[in-house]
Protein backbone atom coordinates (compact mmCIF):
# COMPACT_ATOMS: atom_id res chain seq x y z
CA UNK A 1 0.00 0.00 0.00
CA UNK A 2 1.46 3.32 -1.08
CA UNK A 3 0.39 6.69 0.25
CA UNK A 4 1.07 10.25 -0.80
CA UNK A 5 1.69 13.46 1.08
CA UNK A 6 -2.01 14.22 0.61
CA UNK A 7 -3.16 10.98 2.21
CA UNK A 8 -2.89 9.85 5.82
CA UNK A 9 -2.74 6.09 6.46
CA UNK A 10 -3.63 4.86 9.95
CA UNK A 11 -3.99 1.58 11.81
CA UNK A 12 -7.02 1.55 14.13
CA UNK A 13 -7.68 -0.88 16.98
CA UNK A 14 -11.10 -2.03 18.11
CA UNK A 15 -11.56 -0.91 21.72
CA UNK A 16 -13.66 -3.96 22.61
CA UNK A 17 -11.57 -6.56 20.78
CA UNK A 18 -7.91 -5.59 20.45
CA UNK A 19 -7.37 -8.30 17.84
CA UNK A 20 -9.63 -6.49 15.39
CA UNK A 21 -7.77 -3.89 13.34
CA UNK A 22 -8.53 -1.78 10.32
CA UNK A 23 -6.36 0.26 7.98
CA UNK A 24 -7.89 3.66 7.29
CA UNK A 25 -6.86 6.10 4.58
CA UNK A 26 -8.11 9.69 4.48
CA UNK A 27 -7.28 12.83 2.55
CA UNK A 28 -5.39 15.44 4.55
CA UNK A 29 -7.07 18.72 5.44
CA UNK A 30 -5.51 22.19 4.99
CA UNK A 31 -3.61 23.46 8.03
CA UNK A 32 -5.01 26.17 10.24
CA UNK A 33 -2.89 29.02 11.57
CA UNK A 34 -0.65 27.81 14.40
CA UNK A 35 -0.57 24.22 13.17
CA UNK A 36 2.14 21.99 11.70
CA UNK A 37 1.91 18.74 9.78
CA UNK A 38 4.46 16.00 10.42
CA UNK A 39 5.35 12.85 8.54
CA UNK A 40 5.71 10.02 11.06
CA UNK A 41 8.92 8.36 9.94
CA UNK A 42 9.14 5.43 12.37
CA UNK A 43 7.91 4.25 15.75
CA UNK A 44 8.41 1.39 18.19
CA UNK A 45 5.94 -1.28 19.22
CA UNK A 46 6.37 -2.62 22.76
CA UNK A 47 4.34 -4.02 25.65
CA UNK A 48 3.74 -0.42 26.73
CA UNK A 49 1.37 -0.04 23.81
CA UNK A 50 -0.92 -2.78 25.09
CA UNK A 51 -1.05 -0.87 28.37
CA UNK A 52 -2.11 2.25 26.48
CA UNK A 53 -5.00 0.30 24.92
CA UNK A 54 -6.10 -1.27 28.21
CA UNK A 55 -5.94 2.11 29.94
CA UNK A 56 -7.45 3.89 26.97
CA UNK A 57 -10.64 4.92 28.76
CA UNK A 58 -9.50 4.95 32.40
CA UNK A 59 -6.37 7.03 31.82
CA UNK A 60 -7.46 8.79 28.63
CA UNK A 61 -5.01 7.36 26.10
CA UNK A 62 -7.74 6.99 23.45
CA UNK A 63 -8.36 10.73 23.70
CA UNK A 64 -4.93 11.77 22.43
CA UNK A 65 -5.74 10.70 18.87
CA UNK A 66 -9.53 10.29 18.61
CA UNK A 67 -11.14 8.50 15.66
CA UNK A 68 -14.62 9.91 16.37
CA UNK A 69 -15.92 6.37 16.01
CA UNK A 70 -17.06 4.89 19.31
CA UNK A 71 -15.64 1.40 18.94
CA UNK A 72 -12.33 2.30 17.30
CA UNK A 73 -9.20 3.95 18.65
CA UNK A 74 -5.62 4.81 17.78
CA UNK A 75 -2.95 3.39 20.06
CA UNK A 76 -0.17 5.82 20.93
CA UNK A 77 3.44 4.92 20.10
CA UNK A 78 6.84 6.53 20.63
CA UNK A 79 8.85 7.52 17.58
CA UNK A 80 10.19 10.15 15.19
CA UNK A 81 8.58 12.49 12.69
CA UNK A 82 9.64 15.26 10.31
CA UNK A 83 7.83 18.56 9.88
CA UNK A 84 6.57 18.67 6.28
CA UNK A 85 4.33 21.75 6.54
CA UNK A 86 4.27 24.60 9.05
CA UNK A 87 2.07 27.57 9.89
CA UNK A 88 4.19 28.32 12.97
CA UNK A 89 7.02 30.85 12.71
CA UNK A 90 9.19 29.16 15.33
CA UNK A 91 8.91 25.61 13.92
CA UNK A 92 10.51 25.07 10.52
CA UNK A 93 9.80 22.57 7.77
CA UNK A 94 12.45 19.86 7.95
CA UNK A 95 12.69 19.75 11.75
CA UNK A 96 12.83 16.28 13.31
CA UNK A 97 10.71 15.55 16.37
CA UNK A 98 10.58 12.78 18.95
CA UNK A 99 7.40 12.09 20.84
CA UNK A 100 4.04 10.36 21.20
CA UNK A 101 2.27 9.60 17.91
CA UNK A 102 -0.53 7.42 16.59
CA UNK A 103 0.19 4.43 14.33
CA UNK A 104 -0.23 6.70 11.31
CA UNK A 105 1.72 8.23 8.47
CA UNK A 106 0.93 11.85 9.41
CA UNK A 107 -0.29 13.99 12.30
CA UNK A 108 -1.29 17.62 12.74
CA UNK A 109 0.05 19.33 15.88
CA UNK A 110 -0.50 22.78 17.38
CA UNK A 111 2.80 23.81 19.04
CA UNK A 112 2.66 25.93 22.18
CA UNK A 113 5.22 26.98 24.79
CA UNK A 114 7.83 26.56 22.05
CA UNK A 115 11.35 26.25 23.44
CA UNK A 116 14.61 25.41 21.65
CA UNK A 117 14.48 21.79 22.84
CA UNK A 118 10.73 21.04 22.88
CA UNK A 119 7.16 22.26 22.59
CA UNK A 120 3.75 21.17 23.87
CA UNK A 121 0.85 20.24 21.63
CA UNK A 122 -2.06 22.59 22.34
CA UNK A 123 -4.63 20.81 20.17
CA UNK A 124 -7.94 21.35 21.95
CA UNK A 125 -8.92 17.72 22.54
CA UNK A 126 -5.54 16.97 24.20
CA UNK A 127 -5.86 19.61 26.88
CA UNK A 128 -6.50 18.23 30.35
CA UNK A 129 -4.69 14.97 29.52
CA UNK A 130 -1.33 14.11 31.16
CA UNK A 131 1.13 16.65 29.75
CA UNK A 132 3.98 14.12 29.61
CA UNK A 133 2.51 12.72 26.37
CA UNK A 134 2.01 16.19 24.87
CA UNK A 135 5.74 16.99 24.78
CA UNK A 136 7.56 16.90 21.44
CA UNK A 137 11.35 17.07 21.55
CA UNK A 138 13.14 19.06 18.83
CA UNK A 139 16.00 16.80 17.88
CA UNK A 140 18.32 19.41 16.38
CA UNK A 141 18.77 20.89 19.87
CA UNK A 142 19.75 17.57 21.42
CA UNK A 143 23.22 16.06 21.92
CA UNK A 144 24.69 14.09 19.03
CA UNK A 145 24.68 10.95 21.17
CA UNK A 146 20.92 11.14 21.52
CA UNK A 147 20.47 11.86 17.83
CA UNK A 148 22.50 8.78 16.97
CA UNK A 149 20.28 6.46 19.03
CA UNK A 150 16.87 6.98 17.44
CA UNK A 151 15.82 3.34 17.28
CA UNK A 152 17.04 2.61 20.79
CA UNK A 153 15.32 5.72 22.07
CA UNK A 154 12.02 4.62 20.54
CA UNK A 155 12.20 0.98 21.60
CA UNK A 156 14.08 1.09 24.86
CA UNK A 157 13.96 4.53 26.42
CA UNK A 158 10.20 4.67 27.20
CA UNK A 159 10.53 1.26 28.84
CA UNK A 160 13.87 1.91 30.53
CA UNK A 161 12.58 5.28 31.69
CA UNK A 162 9.54 3.55 33.19
CA UNK A 163 11.89 1.15 34.99
CA UNK A 164 14.01 4.09 36.18
CA UNK A 165 10.95 5.97 37.49
CA UNK A 166 9.56 2.92 39.33
CA UNK A 167 12.96 2.26 40.91
CA UNK A 168 13.11 5.90 41.96
CA UNK A 169 9.59 5.62 43.41
CA UNK A 170 10.62 2.58 45.45
CA UNK A 171 13.77 4.32 46.67
CA UNK A 172 11.72 7.43 47.51
CA UNK A 173 9.49 5.20 49.67
CA UNK A 174 12.47 3.46 51.33
CA UNK A 175 11.44 0.27 49.51
CA UNK A 176 8.50 0.06 51.93
CA UNK A 177 11.02 -1.38 54.40
CA UNK A 178 10.80 -4.69 52.55
CA UNK A 179 13.48 -7.34 52.47
CA UNK A 180 12.57 -8.52 48.98
CA UNK A 181 11.64 -6.93 45.64
CA UNK A 182 9.69 -9.23 43.30
CA UNK A 183 9.58 -8.16 39.64
CA UNK A 184 6.93 -9.76 37.44
CA UNK A 185 7.64 -10.39 33.74
CA UNK A 186 11.28 -9.64 34.44
CA UNK A 187 12.25 -10.70 30.91
CA UNK A 188 10.42 -7.65 29.53
CA UNK A 189 12.47 -4.54 28.86
CA UNK A 190 10.70 -2.62 31.64
CA UNK A 191 11.09 -5.58 33.98
CA UNK A 192 14.80 -6.18 33.61
CA UNK A 193 15.58 -2.45 33.57
CA UNK A 194 13.65 -2.05 36.82
CA UNK A 195 15.59 -4.87 38.46
CA UNK A 196 18.87 -3.36 37.27
CA UNK A 197 17.96 0.14 38.52
CA UNK A 198 16.79 -1.16 41.91
CA UNK A 199 20.21 -2.70 42.42
CA UNK A 200 22.16 0.28 41.05
CA UNK A 201 20.21 2.57 43.40
CA UNK A 202 21.76 0.73 46.32
CA UNK A 203 19.02 -1.67 47.42
CA UNK A 204 20.64 -4.38 49.53
CA UNK A 205 17.73 -6.79 49.85
CA UNK A 206 16.85 -9.70 47.60
CA UNK A 207 15.66 -9.19 44.02
CA UNK A 208 13.44 -11.96 42.64
CA UNK A 209 12.45 -12.11 38.98
CA UNK A 210 9.29 -13.88 37.79
CA UNK A 211 9.16 -15.11 34.21
CA UNK A 212 7.93 -17.93 31.99
CA UNK A 213 9.96 -21.12 31.71
CA UNK A 214 11.29 -20.36 28.22
CA UNK A 215 12.69 -16.99 29.39
CA UNK A 216 14.59 -18.28 32.43
CA UNK A 217 17.89 -18.65 30.58
CA UNK A 218 17.64 -15.13 29.13
CA UNK A 219 16.98 -13.61 32.56
CA UNK A 220 19.80 -15.57 34.15
CA UNK A 221 22.18 -14.26 31.47
CA UNK A 222 21.25 -10.70 32.46
CA UNK A 223 22.64 -11.37 35.96
CA UNK A 224 20.32 -8.83 37.59
CA UNK A 225 18.31 -11.05 39.95
CA UNK A 226 19.28 -13.02 43.03
CA UNK A 227 16.63 -15.59 42.15
CA UNK A 228 14.61 -16.37 39.00
CA UNK A 229 11.26 -18.10 39.54
CA UNK A 230 8.73 -19.32 36.95
CA UNK A 231 5.13 -18.13 37.24
CA UNK A 232 3.82 -21.55 38.22
CA UNK A 233 6.24 -21.55 41.16
CA UNK A 234 5.41 -18.01 42.34
CA UNK A 235 4.15 -19.26 45.68
CA UNK A 236 7.58 -20.71 46.49
CA UNK A 237 9.37 -17.37 46.97
CA UNK A 238 10.66 -16.68 50.46
CA UNK A 239 7.86 -15.58 52.77
CA UNK A 240 9.52 -12.39 53.97
CA UNK A 241 8.47 -8.74 53.76
CA UNK A 242 8.11 -8.04 50.05
CA UNK A 243 7.15 -5.58 47.34
CA UNK A 244 5.65 -6.91 44.13
CA UNK A 245 5.94 -4.89 40.92
CA UNK A 246 3.53 -6.49 38.48
CA UNK A 247 4.62 -6.24 34.84
CA UNK A 248 2.44 -9.11 33.66
CA UNK A 249 -1.10 -8.27 34.72
CA UNK A 250 -1.74 -11.97 35.33
CA UNK A 251 -4.32 -12.03 38.13
CA UNK A 252 -3.65 -15.68 38.98
CA UNK A 253 0.00 -14.91 39.69
CA UNK A 254 -0.91 -11.80 41.68
CA UNK A 255 -3.40 -13.76 43.76
CA UNK A 256 -0.94 -16.60 44.36
CA UNK A 257 1.72 -14.19 45.63
CA UNK A 258 -0.68 -12.28 47.85
CA UNK A 259 -2.10 -15.43 49.42
CA UNK A 260 1.40 -16.83 49.89
CA UNK A 261 2.93 -13.69 51.41
CA UNK A 262 -0.23 -12.39 53.15
CA UNK A 263 0.76 -9.59 55.54
CA UNK A 264 4.33 -9.74 54.24
CA UNK A 265 3.09 -8.13 51.01
CA UNK A 266 4.00 -4.54 51.88
CA UNK A 267 3.26 -2.97 48.49
CA UNK A 268 1.81 -4.31 45.25
CA UNK A 269 2.25 -2.07 42.21
CA UNK A 270 0.54 -2.76 38.87
CA UNK A 271 2.68 -1.43 36.03
CA UNK A 272 2.52 -3.62 32.94
CA UNK A 273 0.19 -6.04 31.21
CA UNK A 274 2.25 -8.54 29.20
CA UNK A 275 -0.40 -11.15 30.12
CA UNK A 276 -3.25 -8.79 29.37
CA UNK A 277 -5.88 -11.48 28.80
CA UNK A 278 -5.44 -12.80 32.35
CA UNK A 279 -6.24 -9.51 34.06
CA UNK A 280 -9.46 -10.88 35.53
CA UNK A 281 -11.78 -9.18 37.98
CA UNK A 282 -10.18 -7.46 40.95
CA UNK A 283 -10.97 -8.91 44.35
CA UNK A 284 -9.67 -8.11 47.81
CA UNK A 285 -6.40 -9.92 48.51
CA UNK A 286 -4.30 -10.51 51.63
CA UNK A 287 -1.64 -7.90 52.35
CA UNK A 288 -1.31 -4.48 50.72
CA UNK A 289 -3.91 -4.13 47.96
CA UNK A 290 -2.64 -3.84 44.37
CA UNK A 291 -2.57 -0.25 43.09
CA UNK A 292 -1.98 1.08 39.59
CA UNK A 293 1.38 2.84 39.17
CA UNK A 294 1.01 5.82 36.83
CA UNK A 295 4.48 6.83 35.69
CA UNK A 296 3.70 10.51 34.86
CA UNK A 297 2.51 11.13 38.44
CA UNK A 298 5.91 10.26 39.91
CA UNK A 299 7.72 12.12 37.13
CA UNK A 300 5.71 15.21 38.01
CA UNK A 301 6.48 14.84 41.72
CA UNK A 302 10.22 14.41 41.21
CA UNK A 303 10.35 17.13 38.58
CA UNK A 304 8.86 19.55 41.08
CA UNK A 305 11.41 18.47 43.70
CA UNK A 306 14.50 18.30 41.52
CA UNK A 307 13.56 20.26 38.41
CA UNK A 308 12.21 18.60 35.28
CA UNK A 309 15.46 18.91 33.33
CA UNK A 310 17.54 17.45 36.18
CA UNK A 311 15.26 14.47 36.73
CA UNK A 312 14.85 13.65 33.04
CA UNK A 313 18.60 13.97 32.44
CA UNK A 314 19.15 11.48 35.27
CA UNK A 315 16.70 9.13 33.59
CA UNK A 316 18.32 9.57 30.17
CA UNK A 317 21.82 9.00 31.55
CA UNK A 318 20.68 5.86 33.37
CA UNK A 319 18.93 4.58 30.23
CA UNK A 320 22.03 5.16 28.06
CA UNK A 321 24.22 3.32 30.57
CA UNK A 322 21.77 0.41 30.68
CA UNK A 323 21.58 0.27 26.89
CA UNK A 324 25.38 0.11 26.71
CA UNK A 325 25.28 -2.78 29.16
CA UNK A 326 22.55 -4.79 27.41
CA UNK A 327 22.78 -3.69 23.76
CA UNK A 328 24.08 -7.08 22.67
CA UNK A 329 20.85 -8.66 23.90
CA UNK A 330 18.43 -6.47 21.92
CA UNK A 331 18.16 -6.87 18.14
CA UNK A 332 16.57 -3.91 16.38
CA UNK A 333 14.42 -4.85 13.40
CA UNK A 334 12.54 -2.63 10.91
CA UNK A 335 9.19 -3.28 9.21
CA UNK A 336 7.24 -1.17 6.75
CA UNK A 337 3.63 -0.90 5.68
CA UNK A 338 0.30 -0.67 7.47
CA UNK A 339 -0.29 -4.42 7.02
CA UNK A 340 2.98 -5.14 8.81
CA UNK A 341 1.98 -2.79 11.63
CA UNK A 342 -1.35 -4.57 12.05
CA UNK A 343 0.28 -8.03 12.03
CA UNK A 344 2.97 -7.09 14.55
CA UNK A 345 0.29 -5.61 16.79
CA UNK A 346 -1.34 -9.06 16.81
CA UNK A 347 2.03 -10.68 17.54
CA UNK A 348 2.46 -8.31 20.47
CA UNK A 349 -0.96 -9.27 21.82
CA UNK A 350 -0.04 -12.94 21.54
CA UNK A 351 3.18 -12.33 23.49
CA UNK A 352 5.30 -13.34 20.49
CA UNK A 353 7.67 -10.36 20.70
CA UNK A 354 10.35 -11.27 23.20
CA UNK A 355 12.51 -8.97 25.27
CA UNK A 356 15.35 -9.63 22.85
CA UNK A 357 13.50 -8.02 19.93
CA UNK A 358 13.27 -4.30 19.30
CA UNK A 359 10.53 -3.66 16.73
CA UNK A 360 10.55 -0.44 14.67
CA UNK A 361 7.69 0.23 12.27
CA UNK A 362 6.36 2.64 9.67
CA UNK A 363 2.93 2.73 8.06
CA UNK A 364 4.72 3.70 4.84
CA UNK A 365 5.77 0.83 2.58
CA UNK A 366 8.79 2.78 1.37
CA UNK A 367 7.25 3.83 -1.94
CA UNK A 368 5.49 7.01 -0.82
CA UNK A 369 5.32 9.80 -3.31
CA UNK A 370 6.07 13.09 -1.62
Amino acid sequence: MSTSANTNTEVWINKKDFRKTQIVEADTMPLQQGEIRVNIDKFALTANNIGYAIGGDAVGYWQYFPTHEQDWGKVGVWGFADVIESNVVDVAVGERLYGFFPMSSQLVLKPSEVKPHLFLDATKHRQGLPAFYNQYHRCQAEPELMQSMEDQRSVLFPLYLTGFVIADFLMDNHYFNAEQMIVGSVSSKTGYSLAAFIRSNGYTGKIVGLTSAHNVKFVEELAICDQVVTYDQADTVNNISSVYIDMSGDRQVVAALHHHLADNMKSSQIVGVTHWENLGKRVALPGAQPVFFFTPDHIQKRSQQLGEKVFMEKGFTAAVQLFARFKHLVNIEHHQGAQAVAQLWLDLLDNKISGQRGVMLSTSDGSDAN
